[in-house]
């Protein structure tokens, strides 16, 4: 019974600022990479950000270099995504999800996968 929690979504200007979290219980999440997702309506589930196990090493997708940033803590079983300067472009269902051999763009390789959080960005 593992269990992925999103949370931190909601509706702000383009410009704003928010910060997601990826809460992890029944398992320990420092054995797997942590991968963000997003879908848009109309559009493909596509990655995001991810956060590897073993160093730490982070990937971005290009549309989000520089305003997004996706950290980890360990020790509270939990990833987070802090997403500023955010874009009407931005505005999807954010999933996180694990993989457990490194960080990866396609999602067929991750195992576990949160319900998903809405992010709204509009005027």
């Amino acid at each position: 019974q593992v269990q992925l929690v999103e949370s931190g979504g909601g509706w702000v200007q383009p410009g704003g600022s928010l910060r997601l979290s990826c809460a992890a219980s029944r398992f320990t999440l420092d054995y797997y990479a942590i991968g963000w997702f997003r879908q848009a309506p109309g559009k493909e589930r596509e990655g995001v950000s991810c956060i590897s196990n073993s160093d730490g090493s982070t990937y971005y997708a290009d549309s989000v270099k520089g305003r997004f940033t996706i950290s980890r803590d360990n020790a509270k079983n939990t990833v987070y995504l802090q997403m500023n300067s955010l874009k009407p472009e931005d505005t999807a269902v954010y999933y996180c999800a694990t993989v457990r051999w490194g960080c990866s763009p396609n999602p067929d390789e991750y195992d576990y996968w949160g319900q998903g959080t809405q992010v709204t960005v509009s005027s």
